[in-house]
């Protein structure tokens, strides 16, 4: 990631990713340190897998660590500034699929937060940038794989 590149984030988000920077550094950290103590304790560390496996897991935490740290720092939170008629960051969208009438519902997060699975697509992705500044009744066209895909936004919360 980009050092200095602003990360935006629900309050939902931020709350998450200091959550998990807390877990980290006070518990994770604590018990990779005690795999390595009891590691070392079982003699020569040159043939000892245990070793090996806690100094990986040491070196990902750390890692993980140093990532979280940046996002935060780097992090602009989505303010709920009260209802709009118009798409936006921490927007709630419905949309119809006009080809084959699916609905389908979204929250418009930053990148970090993405989750499909969870209904949250990122301001970057196709659907995220076709629907961005777009109001409800309005028609957008993404491109696609397949194709061009034709949405209605049917609500905006």
């Amino acid at each position: 990631m980009d050092e200095s590149k602003t990360v935006v984030l629900s309050p939902e988000g931020l709350a998450k990713l200091q959550e998990e920077l807390d877990y980290l550094r006070n518990t994770k950290r604590k018990e990779v340190a005690e795999r390595l103590k009891e590691a070392r304790s079982h003699g020569d560390l040159s043939e000892n897998s245990e070793y090996d496996d806690a100094r990986n897991e040491q070196a990902f935490v750390e890692g993980r660590i140093a990532t979280l740290e940046n996002t935060l720092r780097n992090a602009k939170v989505i303010e709920d500034a009260g209802h709009s008629d118009e798409v936006r960051l921490g927007s709630h969208v419905e949309l119809l699929d006009l080809e084959y009438g699916d609905t389908l519902e979204y929250s418009i997060v930053g990148s970090v937060e993405a989750d499909p699975s969870q209904h949250k697509i990122s301001n970057q992705s196709p659907v995220g940038q076709a629907i961005l500044g777009k109001k409800k009744g309005d028609v957008v066209e993404v491109d696609a794989p397949a194709g061009v895909i034709r949405y209605e936004i049917k609500n905006v919360k």
